[in-house]
C-alpha cells in the first residue's frame, strides 16, 4: 500500500494530474535568462484551432484535446519558437511543468530586411514590383536566407510576382486592385506593432484564405498576443534612409477585460544610398481590445503610415559611365539645396474593428470590417513648348552624336561630330543635374508670363477608398477534420487625375496638348475647353475606378495518425468600371461618364498530403488549380483617355504542383522541394514613345497591349541547417529555377494622336527568360551564438541567371516589315543578336551580422549590426530595353558607332557596401 501511493505521487508530480476524466494540458513559460514568467505567449496545439495566451503567471492550459499524438507549438516575438511532441490520453491532465523559451537575437534581422527591401517598390519601371516576397520570412531555412540573404538582389522564391500571394492584416487582403500586388509602404515602419505573422509558402493551406501560387502572409494586431512591456530602439543605416527612431508599449490583458498596444516611429534621411533621395516618413499605430466575456472579444486598430522619398532613376550603361553607379539625374541643386523632381508620396490611413467570437470550445467565428481612404503621388516634371529638362534626355548625350545618320550615312565619325559628342561629354559632367534654375528661368520669359509656365510639377495621384467585410470560421468537425471558411466583400472606389504642385516661377498653366492635330484634340476636357489652372488643381485626366470583389473559400484538413491532407476550393466574382470626368479630345465619344462594366468569375480547387515517415521525416505534396481576373489596370489599358477595354480581356489560368522532403530532427533541419507553375493568358500594358510605329514610318506616344501571355516556371530549392555544436549553426540554401515565356503573345498599339489601335500580331517571345529576378541563388552560413548573449555570423552568397527585360514591340514582323527599313538589307545575325536577351554576369554577396544583449537591472539592453555586400561588389539586380528602337534600321544606327547606343537598355544596381546598426531597450 506504501508503495501504491509513493508511485502515485510521483507519477503526478512529474508527469500527469488525474481528476474527473478531463483530458488535455497545461504548462507555464519562462524567460531562460531571467526564469520569469512570460505573459501573452501563444501556445497552440497544431492542425486543430486550439490557442491559448499565457496568462500574467506564465501559465495555460488546454481541455479536450484529441487523444493521440500531438504537436504543441509554444512561441512569443523575441523568443525561439519551441515545438512539443505530446502523447494524449483520454482522461488525464498532462503538466509539462515548466517550458523556458530562450531570446532569439535573430529577430533583429526583420528590422534589417524591411530598411533594404522597402526601397523602391512599386515605383514605375524599377523592376523591383515583381519581388513575390520580400518582405517575407519564417522559421524555414530556405525563406530567410531568400528574404535576408538574397533580397538584395530582388530575388523571387519561385520567380513568381507577389500580385500571386495575399498579404493579410486580420485577414483583409491588402492587394490592391489596380496591380494586385500589396502596397507595404501603408504599414512601413511598425516593425514591431506587425511583429505576429503567419506564413505559408506556395499553393500550402492557409487558415484565412485560400491563397495563390504564391503564399500568404497574415498580421495579427489583436492586441491581447502582444506581449506586456515596452521597447525603444533607435535605428542607423545607409541605404535607402539614415536614421530610424520607434517606440511601442503593450499593456496585456488587465483584469477588466482591456488590452492595448501602441506604437510610433519616423525615418528619415537627407541623402539616401542614391545621390537626391531624401526620406521622410512617420508611422503610427493603434490596436485596443475589449474583452466582453470569455467567448466574445472586440478590436480596433488603426494605422497610420505617411511617407515621402525621392526616386533614383534607372540608367543606361553610358550614363552611369559618365555619372557613377550612383547616379540618379532626378535631382538637382534649387538654391544650394537637392530637390528631387520624382517624388513619391503615400497617406493610406487604415481602420479596423474584428470580433472574436469562440462559438464552442471546437468553434470560432472571427470577423473583421475595415476602411482604408488616403492618396498615393508619384510626381514630375511636365514641359509644353520647352525643350526637355531632363539632363539625360537623349540629345544631351555624347552617343547621339557618336550614333549619328545624315540622309541615310553614317556621319558619327567626321570630325564635327566626334567634336560634338566631346563637347556633349563635357558639359554633361559640368551640369549632369537636373537645372533648377533653368527652369525658372524659362518660365521668367515674356512669352511664358503671357502664355503661362513651360515647365511645371505635377503629380499622378491615386485617392483610393476601400471598404472590405471578412469573416473566417475555423470548426473542429471531429478529432480528425478541421473545417476552415471564410467570406470576403471589397468595394473600392479610385479618383486618378493629374495634380498640379508647382507651376515653378510661372502664375498659371494652360491645360492644352500640343500633340493634338487640332483644337478639339488639344483639349484633356472638352467639356472646359481652354482652361488655366494654378497650384493645386487637376488637369490632364481625371477618371474613377470602381471595384467590387466577393470571394470565398471553404477548406478541410484531415489530420491522421500517417498521413495528413486537405482539400480547398474557392469562388470570386470580380466587376470593374471606369467613370470619365474629363471628355478627352482624342476621345470625344468614348472618354466621358461610364464604361461598360465587366465582370469576370473565377473558381480554384487545391489540395495537398503530408506523409509521416517516421516522427522527424515527411513528405509533403501540394496541388493547385485556379483561375484569376485581371487586375483593372489591364481591363482599361488607356484609361488616363477613353473607356475602351481591353480586347478579348479574360482570365488567367494558374497552375502549380510542389513536392517536399522535409526532416526535423533535434540538430538537423532541411527541405528538399521541387515545384512546377503555369501561368496561361496573362496581360502587360506599357507606355512609351516609338519611332516607326505606323505604316507610314512615323513615331508616336503609344500604349502596348501584350495579351494572351504563358509563362512556365519550375526547379528545385533546398534549405539545410545543421546545429554543429551547442553554440555554432551552419546553413546551405541552394535554388536552381527555370523561368520562361513559353509562347508568343499578341501585340497592339493605341495611337492617341490617331485615335487608333493597330494589331501587330504576336510578338516572338517563346523561349525568352522572365526577367528582374536571378534564377540561380545558392548560401552557405555559419553562427557562432555565445552563452553569454552575444553572437556572430557570416554568409556567402552567389545569384545568376538574371535577365533583362525585353521590349515586346521589337520582337513583332514590324522590326523587319515597316517601311522604315526601306532601302537597307537586312543582315539576319546582326538582327539576331540585336533581338538576344541580355543576360547580367552572376556575382558574390558576402555578409556579416551580429548582437549583444544586456541584462540591467530587469530592462534588456542590446545592439544589433549587419554589414552587407562587404566586398562592395557592383551588380545589376533589373533593367529594360527601350522600345523606341522599334524596326530593325533604328537599331542598326543605333550600335555604328561600336560603342554606347541611344536608345540602349536602362539598367537599376544594388546596393554597395551598406551597414545597419540597431539598438534597442526593452522593459
Amino acid at each position: 500500500m506504501k508503495k501504491l501511493i509513493i508511485s502515485t505521487l510521483f507519477v503526478m508530480q512529474v508527469v500527469f494530474t488525474f481528476g474527473q476524466s478531463i483530458t488535455g494540458i497545461s504548462g507555464k513559460v519562462v524567460d531562460s535568462k531571467t526564469q520569469k514568467p512570460i505573459q501573452s505567449v501563444v501556445a497552440s496545439i497544431q492542425n486543430t484551432n486550439l490557442t491559448q495566451l499565457s496568462d500574467s503567471n506564465g501559465k495555460f492550459s488546454f481541455e479536450n484535446i484529441p487523444t493521440g499524438k500531438q504537436l504543441l507549438l509554444v512561441k512569443s516575438f523575441g523568443y525561439k519558437d519551441q515545438l512539443i511532441q505530446l502523447e494524449i490520453v483520454d482522461g488525464q491532465l498532462l503538466d509539462l511543468g515548466i517550458i523556458t523559451l530562450e531570446t532569439d537575437l535573430t529577430q533583429e534581422k526583420i528590422s534589417g530586411l524591411i530598411t533594404i527591401s522597402e526601397n523602391d517598390l512599386s515605383d514605375d519601371n524599377s523592376g523591383s514590383e515583381s519581388t513575390a516576397s520580400l518582405l517575407q520570412a519564417s522559421k524555414d531555412i530556405f525563406l530567410q536566407a531568400a528574404a535576408y540573404n538574397f533580397g538584395a538582389a530582388r530575388f523571387s522564391v519561385r520567380g513568381i510576382d507577389n500580385e500571386y500571394s495575399n498579404v493579410m492584416i486580420n485577414g483583409i487582403s491588402m492587394n490592391r486592385v489596380a496591380d494586385g500586388r500589396p502596397q507595404y509602404g501603408d504599414w512601413g515602419g511598425l516593425n514591431d506593432a506587425t511583429r505576429n505573422q503567419e506564413f505559408t509558402n506556395g499553393s500550402a493551406p492557409s487558415d484565412y484564405s485560400f491563397g495563390g501560387i504564391a503564399g500568404t502572409q497574415e498580421i495579427n494586431t489583436r492586441a491581447s498576443i502582444y506581449r506586456p512591456g515596452t521597447r525603444i530602439s533607435f535605428l542607423n543605416t545607409n541605404t535607402n534612409y539614415s536614421f530610424r527612431a520607434m517606440g511601442t508599449t503593450a499593456s496585456g490583458m488587465n483584469k477588466d477585460g482591456w488590452a492595448y498596444v501602441v506604437s510610433g516611429g519616423r525615418r528619415w534621411a537627407q541623402d539616401g544610398y542614391y545621390e537626391g533621395t531624401n526620406y521622410a516618413a512617420n508611422s503610427l499605430f493603434a490596436s485596443v481590445e475589449k474583452k466582453i466575456n470569455d467567448n466574445n472579444s472586440l478590436n480596433f486598430t488603426a494605422i497610420y503610415a505617411q511617407n515621402k522619398r525621392g526616386k533614383n532613376s534607372p540608367n543606361t550603361a553610358e550614363q552611369t559611365e559618365l555619372g557613377g553607379q550612383k547616379y540618379n539625374s532626378y535631382w538637382g541643386y534649387q538654391e544650394g539645396e537637392k530637390r528631387n523632381s520624382r517624388v513619391k508620396s503615400t497617406e493610406e490611413p487604415l481602420f479596423m474593428l474584428t470580433h472574436y467570437w469562440k462559438v464552442n470550445t471546437k468553434t470560432n467565428l472571427n470577423t473583421t470590417i475595415s476602411y482604408q481612404t488616403g492618396q498615393i503621388g508619384n510626381s514630375r516634371l511636365d514641359y509644353t513648348e520647352s525643350d526637355n529638362p531632363d539632363p539625360t534626355y537623349y540629345r544631351k548625350l555624347p552617343s547621339f552624336y557618336s550614333n549619328y545618320f545624315f540622309n541615310g550615312v553614317y556621319t558619327g565619325d567626321s570630325p564635327a561630330n566626334i567634336a560634338n559628342a566631346e563637347a556633349t561629354r563635357v558639359k554633361f559632367l559640368a551640369n549632369k543635374q537636373l537645372d533648377w534654375k533653368e527652369i525658372y528661368r524659362v518660365n521668367g520669359e515674356p512669352a511664358a508670363v503671357v502664355d503661362g509656365s513651360r515647365v511645371v510639377l505635377y503629380e499622378d495621384r491615386s485617392d483610393e477608398n476601400i471598404a472590405t467585410f471578412n469573416t473566417n470560421l475555423t470548426s473542429q468537425l471531429s478529432d480528425n477534420v478541421i473545417l476552415t471558411a471564410g467570406v470576403n466583400y471589397l468595394s473600392s472606389k479610385t479618383k486618378n487625375f493629374k495634380n498640379m504642385l508647382d507651376l515653378l516661377g510661372g502664375t498659371f498653366f494652360k491645360d492644352i496638348s500640343t500633340f493634338g492635330l487640332n483644337e478639339n484634340q488639344q483639349q484633356s476636357d472638352l467639356n472646359n475647353p481652354f482652361r488655366t489652372l494654378g497650384v493645386g488643381e487637376h488637369y490632364g485626366y481625371n477618371y474613377n475606378i470602381d471595384v467590387n470583389k466577393l470571394d470565398a473559400f471553404t477548406q478541410f484538413k484531415f489530420v491522421y495518425k500517417k498521413v495528413d491532407f486537405y482539400l480547398a476550393q474557392t469562388f470570386s466574382r470580380s466587376n470593374y468600371q471606369r467613370d470619365g470626368l474629363y471628355k478627352n479630345g482624342y476621345y470625344p465619344t468614348s472618354s466621358f461618364g461610364k464604361s461598360e462594366k465587366k465582370v469576370f468569375d473565377n473558381f480554384g480547387f487545391k489540395g495537398g498530403l503530408t506523409y509521416k515517415l517516421t516522427g522527424r521525416n515527411f513528405i509533403d505534396f501540394n496541388g493547385i488549380y485556379m483561375t484569376k481576373s485581371p487586375n483593372s489596370k489591364d481591363v482599361f489599358p488607356n484609361s488616363r483617355v477613353n473607356n475602351s477595354i481591353t480586347e478579348g480581356i479574360s482570365n488567367e489560368t494558374i497552375k502549380g504542383v510542389d513536392v517536399s522532403y522535409v526532416v526535423k530532427a533535434p540538430k538537423f533541419k532541411a527541405r528538399f522541394t521541387g515545384y512546377f507553375s503555369e501561368t496561361l493568358n496573362a496581360t502587360d500594358i506599357n507606355f512609351y514613345y516609338a519611332d516607326a510605329v505606323s505604316s507610314a514610318g512615323n513615331g508616336a506616344f503609344v500604349s502596348e497591349v501584350v495579351t494572351g501571355m504563358n509563362k512556365k516556371n519550375r526547379g528545385i530549392e533546398a534549405g539545410l541547417e545543421y546545429q554543429l555544436t551547442s553554440t555554432i549553426k551552419v546553413t546551405g540554401v541552394a535554388a536552381y529555377g527555370e523561368y520562361t515565356i513559353t509562347n508568343n503573345p499578341n501585340v497592339s498599339l493605341t495611337d492617341d494622336a490617331s485615335s487608333t489601335v493597330t494589331q501587330y500580331g504576336q510578338t516572338h517571345l517563346a523561349g525568352y527568360k522572365q526577367a528582374g529576378m536571378p534564377q540561380q541563388a545558392y548560401s552557405v552560413g555559419i553562427e557562432y551564438r555565445d552563452p553569454k548573449f552575444w553572437w556572430i555570423g557570416a554568409n556567402a552568397n552567389y545569384l545568376a541567371d538574371n535577365y533583362l527585360d525585353v521590349s515586346s514591340i521589337r520582337r513583332t514582323d514590324n522590326f523587319y516589315t515597316n517601311v522604315d527599313n526601306a532601302g537597307i538589307t537586312i543582315d539576319q545575325s546582326l538582327a539576331d543578336s540585336y533581338l538576344k536577351q541580355e543576360k547580367f554576369n552572376s556575382f558574390y554577396l558576402f555578409n556579416l551580422v551580429g548582437g549583444k544583449t544586456w541584462r540591467i537591472d530587469g530592462k534588456t539592453l542590446g545592439l544589433f549590426a549587419t554589414v552587407n555586400n562587404v566586398l562592395d561588389i557592383t551588380y545589376k539586380t533589373g533593367g529594360f530595353e527601350q522600345s523606341r528602337n522599334a524596326t530593325y534600321r533604328q537599331e542598326f544606327e543605333d550600335r555604328q558607332s561600336g560603342g554606347h547606343g541611344v536608345f540602349a537598355p536602362k539598367y537599376f544596381y544594388g546596393y554597395g557596401r551598406t551597414y545597419m546598426v540597431n539598438v534597442y531597450l526593452t522593459f
